[in-house]
């Protein structure tokens, strides 16, 4: 169960799309739930991020990847150089 739970996470999958290997997919998603509403995957990060920290394995900076920070199309307060009612009212003079 647990190896189905980390390819899950390390692929990206969808859970119905998770390897037959690992078995039936609603089975490692029970297991994951209530690993999840217990507090055990908390209580498993945090002891393993305080074991690699005192033995110094962790480096505390932050980086950002900006490509997979989305926006909506308007959420942007540029002007395009095209389209809008400018351009359609620039089409109407070249139609005439």
């Amino acid at each position: 169960m647990l190896e189905g739970i980390i390819y899950r996470y390390r692929c990206g999958i969808a859970w119905r799309d998770l390897p037959e290997v690992f078995g039936p997919w609603q089975t490692v998603w029970t297991w994951h739930h209530r690993l999840a509403t217990e507090g055990t995957w908390d209580t498993i990060v945090r002891a393993l991020i305080a074991q690699a920290d005192a033995e110094g394995l962790v480096d505390w900076s932050v980086s950002v990847d900006s490509t997979i920070a989305r926006a909506h199309q308007h959420a942007t307060n540029t002007t395009r150089p095209t389209g809008g009612w400018i351009e359609l009212h620039e089409s109407g003079r070249r139609a005439a």
